[in-house]
């Protein structure tokens, strides 16, 4: 119960990898807030299996690009539990095209969803954590903001914004007891995943020294250390797991 009564807000927080991170620090005692914008079906259940595991937990569904649905679903969670812990902000999306066929709407969606609604939560719950000396913002990137992927332009940029927007936000607030850092996920198994065919799978699995798929537990066991206190010391720092993929 390392997590007892801690305040956790989990985006995206109901499919793969989110809901693997969700239900680790409802297992661990933490309150957990898990935000959502479509797939009804896997909210439910996955509010279900937190009603289950978690001492108190919240479903709510809001868009995390527009301010004012990211002010509502804060706020919510401020006037309910009185502060905000921990954020992790996973939510995102994927547009895959060529750069000729790439759409101004693609771009910006992209983007807005997976840059701008990490800027938005951390910003609604910021000043939470000042008041308590104590936070931890951790931020889901990718392999492919660091070695681009053909097609994913978009994808790419946005969380490559997310690596940099890791390392200026955590020099701001250092000296107020709150840790920015961001996990790299490698390939991991998932429904998109699995239900790629056999050739595709086998070319990612020898693009992997481990020869073999992350689960989604282990993105979660990542995240969770870095919001222990034995990581109180760890700011700024992109911590990949990926079986040696990068």
């Amino acid at each position: 119960m390392e997590f007892k009564d801690k305040r956790v807000i989990i985006t995206g927080g109901t499919r793969g990898l989110g809901r693997a991170i969700a239900l680790s620090f409802a297992y661990e005692g933490a309150w957990v807030c898990v935000g959502h914008l479509s797939d009804d079906k896997s909210a439910a259940e996955t509010q279900e299996e937190l009603e289950e595991a978690a001492i108190k937990s919240l479903l709510l569904k809001g868009d995390v690009s527009l301010r004012h649905e990211v002010e509502r679903m804060a706020g919510i969670v401020l006037e309910q539990w009185g502060q905000v812990d921990i954020l992790v902000n996973n939510a995102g999306i994927v547009r895959d095209k060529l750069m000729m066929f790439l759409g101004e709407e693609d771009w910006d969606r992209v983007i807005d969803v997976n840059l701008k609604g990490a800027y938005l939560f951390s910003k609604a719950v910021i000043r939470s954590m000042v008041a308590l000396r104590f936070g931890r913002i951790i931020n889901i990137t990718s392999p492919s903001a660091i070695t681009g992927r053909a097609g994913q332009t978009n994808y790419s940029a946005s969380k490559g914004g997310i690596i940099s927007f890791t390392k200026s936000l955590s020099k701001e607030v250092a000296r107020l007891g709150i840790t920015v850092n961001a996990v790299c996920p490698g390939v991991i198994s998932t429904a998109i995943t699995q239900n790629l065919d056999k050739k595709t799978r086998e070319d990612f699995l020898n693009l992997i020294p481990m020869r073999k798929f992350g689960k989604p537990e282990d993105i979660a066991a990542a995240v969770l250390f870095l919001a222990t206190q034995r990581a109180g010391y760890i700011t700024g720092q992109v911590l990949g797991v990926d079986g040696g993929l990068i």
